[in-house]
């Protein structure tokens, strides 16, 4: 019982060590919100609230069995706040991982519909992207986002990454061989889902959808406070940037993205200043405000056993 009492505070903890470095950011953040169109920041936190009923939809489509409606909402709002607090993805994994365990799930097709969830989500952010990018080509100054200098350094990076892989799943039998189960219960979980079309369609649904809303409320944001940038541009920048940081692990893209949203709607067009300003808005319309509730719900799910 004490280790669960414990277990229920230590999101709050976790909110309270994340926010104290960053109170001059919240601060700045707050104060951008005073003087923004309102209608448009209430825009912003409805396309917010959305983004928790589309990944509650994607997840629903990753699993042949049918989740509890309610509680899957719920844990996709606690979830997103678990996201801040750990390293990027690992926080809604786990959380997930877990309500789908106590659903009945076993643990190895939960780890497969997650990946699958995963997988599905980058294909979605990155056919967006490609898109935006066809329909846009002179758009995004991509030398402002990735100097040529920094090229040679990133590529040999993956590389060292993918070599160093696949020299460990070629030494290591019970690796190779753990893997190859992995992959052989995804692929299986994959192919059974997209038997049903409800089921695929709320995956893909659900995970186009997602990175859709993001966008739209970052250029509600960006309308709020005045961007001299296209809501289509808005939404390119948005997507580039995210998908940048994407392997940076830090808690929800905690500075990093923040960053790189601000480089990248500098390099569609915003100055600098009025595009720092919006990024702070959107940041705490997005993960300061709902933080504290979520961590709450988080711990109160943790108390009643839904994870």
């Amino acid at each position: 019982m004490t280790a669960r009492r414990l277990l229920c505070l230590l999101p709050l903890l976790l909110v309270t060590a994340v926010a104290v470095p960053h109170r001059s950011v919240l601060v700045a953040g707050f104060g951008q919100l005073r003087s923004a169109q309102w209608p448009w920041l209430l825009a912003a936190a409805g396309a917010t609230c959305l983004t928790w009923v589309a990944a509650a939809f994607t997840r629903q489509g990753a699993v042949l069995e049918r989740l509890p409606a309610r509680r899957l909402l719920v844990t996709q709002f606690a979830a997103g706040a678990a996201n801040h607090l750990l390293p990027t993805g690992l926080g809604a994994g786990a959380v997930n991982l877990r309500f789908m365990t106590v659903c009945g799930v076993p643990l190895a097709r939960s780890s497969a519909a997650l990946a699958l969830c995963l997988l599905a989500e980058t294909v979605a952010r990155l056919g967006l992207l490609a898109g935006l990018l066809i329909a846009f080509p002179d758009t995004l100054r991509l030398g402002t986002l990735v100097p040529d200098t920094a090229v040679g350094p990133l590529l040999g990076a993956v590389a060292a990454v993918l070599a160093g892989a696949l020299l460990a799943l070629t030494l290591v039998r019970r690796l190779r061989t753990a893997v190859h189960s992995f992959l052989s219960t995804a692929l299986g979980e994959a192919r059974s889902v997209h038997t049903r079309p409800a089921r695929a369609l709320a995956l893909w649904g659900g995970s186009l959808a997602f990175p859709v809303l993001q966008a739209t409320g970052l250029a509600a944001v960006g309308q709020a406070l005045g961007l001299p940038v296209p809501a289509a541009h808005m939404a390119l920048a948005y997507l580039a940037a995210t998908v940048a940081v994407a392997l940076v692990p830090t808690p929800g893209g905690l500075g990093s993205v923040e960053a790189a949203l601000i480089v990248a709607l500098v390099a569609v067009g915003g100055p600098v200043a009025l595009a720092t300003a919006v990024v702070l808005a959107y940041r705490i319309i997005t993960v300061w405000l709902p933080l504290l509730p979520g961590a709450i719900t988080l711990g109160a799910l943790v108390r009643l056993k839904v994870i």
